[in-house]
Order: C-alpha cells, then structure tokens, then sequence
C-alpha cells in the first residue's frame, strides 16, 4: 500500500475536503508552500484514478 492522509474540512465555510501531501512525496518532487497543483481524475474499475502534476511557475 501506499502512502495514507486523512481528509478534514477546508474550512467551516466550505464544503471541500483537504488532504496533507506526504513528506516523501514533498520532498521527491521539491514541492514548497504555495507551489500549484494539477489535479487530473477517473475512474476505473471502481478505483479512482488521480494525477497529480506541478505546474511549474517561470
């Protein structure tokens, strides 16, 4: 298995869930505080399949 977050409330005002991105991940692809995030998602065979790629700031 791989690595496991637990999703709590953005905030009391939103609906949306948030997630803590694991240090290994941080740290194998030198992410930093306010770095963005693409979020590509499916579905398949029952499994959600989601991508997620840095967008690099120039």
């Amino acid at each position: 298995m791989g690595e496991i977050t637990v999703l709590s409330k953005a905030s009391t005002k939103s609906r949306s869930l948030r997630t803590t991105v694991p240090i290994s991940i941080v740290r194998q692809f030198n992410l930093s505080e306010g770095d963005l995030l693409n979020w590509e998602m499916s579905a398949e065979n029952g499994e959600i399949i989601i991508i997620v790629k840095p967008i690099t700031r120039r």
